[in-house]
């Protein structure tokens, strides 16, 4: 073994039982849960979709599981940062995109602003 390697972090993989996040269950709650916790302001459609906008307004995230346009390009997360003074950028996430994936993508976004 080469010193580059023994400076390397151990590769842990857990059982497969424990992978049970791995794959969406179609609930926003975990992203919804952090959102309210952070005390962004978030409205509820008729339509079940749910839109929400951080405090300072920069961001916003957008849950549209009743999107006739999000469901045709295969969207149900959308994420779109308007930082100051600098151009906008948009993430979307799938169908398939477990929401503790979003809710990790948010918390970071959120810490690092």
């Amino acid at each position: 073994m080469n010193a580059a390697a023994a400076l390397l972090p151990a590769v842990v993989r857990p059982a497969v039982e424990d992978r049970c996040w791995l794959s969406s269950d179609h609930c926003a709650d975990p992203v919804l849960d952090l959102l309210n916790a952070l005390g962004w302001a978030i409205v509820d459609t008729p339509e079940a979709n749910v839109h929400a906008t951080s405090p300072d307004g920069h961001v916003y995230v957008g849950w549209l599981p009743e999107d006739t346009a999000a469901w045709k390009r295969g969207i149900v997360w959308r994420v779109r940062v308007q930082p100051a003074g600098d151009a906008p950028w948009v993430q979307e996430f799938g169908l398939h995109t477990p929401a503790e994936a979003v809710a990790g993508s948010i918390a970071a976004l959120v810490t690092h602003c």
